[in-house]
């Protein structure tokens, strides 16, 4: 079947054997690549009840038949696993130049079972799998260690993904990074690499995909970007990036502020784009194959940071830091982020535990004295979780545990164990579900429902509207992670855009509904897979800080509401009243 190899690649770490396996062209059919590819695998082969950092729990690498493609926004891979912090389903994506190194290999997915019993580096090529020593990068930050590896391969054309402290200590929302600053970077996958003693994996090769129409996708290609490189939303991501939020939520109300008690941040104008294209010397940056270039090369001009460079800080990471914890300066900003980066921790949750953990220390939970907008007293907590140094040890398992050994559970905000991103469910009722039925907890990507509210796409007050254009963002954008293409392209590639493509590259003919069947069954495999694991119909919830405390202006969901809205999603998911897919 064109688009795809046809072939996984199954990596033995206890013995350092690897192997090749032939994929029935059937499961491509059924579900794709990528998340759709990836779920059917953990569903067939990962134990049920597996404890996520156990050596038999597998962690999945996987691409779609887009990748290495002309297709425009087309340089992702996704990883899935079992997630250490919320011990349900596990995955996360991330762009750079990686996919295209990973795709020379000839291979549509990774396999990593078992571990290894001392630290180790994978060289993984179309020739086969080299398994170095990594004594010696133990230790090291992410950086480093991703500037080591590329050196040792030998090859000037290579792509790697490596851990750092966090991920080697256990740290259960560490993240994978690569080319520096791309992070795989919720429920924790970097510290299932951690847990299996693999440092860095580094790919190269020479294998090209082979698509039924490349002529086609090149000229498919030309013609988007023609249309498209001067698109509004193109210009406001190439010139603002993803911090134009800040300004966005906070004018909806909705931007998280003194750890979820406040929906806005009287100093969000010192954190906004225009502060941080005012005070440092930005550069968009693009992934391969993208016209947007989203992301934002930064270099600190002035004050204690001066000629720290960084590509960032994105939006999630300011609100965390910014508003949750209340810091007021940009520059202070992208000095913790460049902190969690170098550590290989997920600036989503470290923001949210830290401003917890201001929390815990006013109420005299934790010895630590911690307040908002302190930044050095936040950079050296930061530290203590990675270090699993005194009261770090607990913030290193995650709000979950975390709150329940102190006795703060009333004011934990999770789902599932995973912290909301930028986007209070008080003022945006979609989020809310969308927060209460994504698979991997609290996530704002699984439908990206915000932008459909922001905009004004349904009536907040009609629950039908809602939930139609609901389901229809989450099926296009579980196709997104099959193919597996980036969110921001969400505006430009539409259900007949998505046939298009999926014809230019793999030949196969679908409308939209059976594009939605397919996206239908990768859910409903997603859904089955975190029941085997436990879930039940009551994880499907807003914490209860959330349904209890209004927002200053008066904002506020009941729990009630946030019932109805699941109950009605199910309804049109064709699942039972406790969640479970029928078919």
């Amino acid at each position: 079947m064109k688009g795809f190899f046809g072939k996984i690649l199954v990596i033995d770490l206890n013995d350092r054997r690897y192997e090749a396996e032939g994929v029935d062209s059937r499961v491509y059919k059924n579900y794709l690549g990528g998340k759709g590819l990836a779920t059917h695998l953990l569903l067939e082969r990962n134990p049920k009840g597996v404890g996520p950092l156990s050596p038999e729990n597998l962690v999945i690498f996987s691409l779609g038949p887009v990748s290495d493609s002309p297709i425009y926004g087309s340089c992702r891979h996704g990883v899935y696993t079992k997630s250490p912090l919320t011990g349900f389903y596990g995955e996360s994506y991330s762009g750079g130049s990686l996919a295209i190194y990973m795709s020379r290999t000839g291979y549509d997915a990774f396999i990593l079972k078992g571990a290894s019993e001392n630290p180790v580096w994978l060289e993984i090529t179309d020739e086969g799998v080299k398994f170095h020593d990594a004594a010696d990068l133990w230790g090291l930050d992410t950086f480093r260690t991703e500037k080591e590896v590329k050196a040792r391969s030998g090859s000037d054309k290579s792509g790697s993904m490596v851990i750092g402290p966090a991920g080697e200590n256990l740290i259960r929302y560490a993240v994978i990074e690569n080319d520096r600053w791309r992070s795989a970077g919720r429920t924790g996958m970097g510290a299932v690499l951690g847990s299996k003693k693999v440092k860095a994996l580094v790919f190269h090769g020479n294998i090209a995909r082979e698509f039924a129409d490349l002529e086609g996708a090149r000229s498919y290609a030309k013609k988007t970007v023609k249309e498209l490189k001067d698109h509004p939303a193109t210009r406001a991501y190439r010139n603002l990036g993803t911090p134009m939020m800040v300004k966005i939520l906070n004018r909806a109300k909705g931007f998280p502020t003194r750890y979820w008690a406040e929906g806005t941040y009287d100093k969000w104008e010192e954190i906004s784009a225009d502060a941080l294209l005012s005070k440092c010397k930005v550069t968009p940056r693009a992934c391969r194959t993208c016209f947007m270039a989203c992301g934002k090369y930064t270099e600190i001009l002035e004050g204690r940071h001066r000629g720290l460079k960084i590509e960032g800080p994105e939006y999630e990471t300011i609100y965390a830091f910014g508003g949750l914890c209340m810091i007021d300066s940009i520059d202070e900003i992208a000095y913790l982020n460049d902190l969690c980066d170098r550590l290989g921790m997920d600036t989503i949750t470290a923001g949210n535990m830290v401003a917890f953990a201001v929390e815990a220390s006013k109420r005299g939970k934790i010895p630590e004295k911690i307040e908002y907008g302190d930044v050095d007293s936040i950079a050296n907590f930061l530290r203590m979780i990675s270090e699993r140094k005194g009261t770090g040890n607990l913030f290193a398992e995650g709000i979950k545990k975390a709150s329940e050994e102190l006795g703060l559970e009333d004011i934990a905000v999770h789902v599932k164990g995973l912290e909301p991103a930028g986007y209070d469910p008080r003022s945006l009722k979609g989020m809310a579900l969308a927060y209460a039925v994504s698979d991997r907890g609290a996530c704002h990507l699984r439908t990206t429902f915000y932008k459909a509210e922001l905009a004004g796409m349904f009536d907040p007050d009609n629950t039908e509207e809602l939930l139609k254009v609901f389901l229809d963002f989450e099926d296009r954008c579980t196709l997104f992670d099959s193919l597996i293409l980036c969110r921001f392209y969400r505006d430009f590639y539409l259900w007949d855009e998505l046939s298009e493509i999926i014809a230019l590259t793999t030949g196969m003919k679908l409308g939209k509904d059976e594009l939605s069947k397919i996206a239908s069954r990768i859910v409903n495999n997603t859904r089955r897979f975190n029941l085997r694991e436990g879930l039940t119909a009551e994880d499907d919830k807003l914490p209860r800080r959330l349904v209890k405390e209004a927002l200053r202006d008066g904002q506020k969901i009941g729990e009630n509401e946030v019932k109805e809205l699941v109950r009605g999603y199910y309804r049109l998911r064709g699942w039972n009243e406790e969640g479970v897919p029928k078919d």
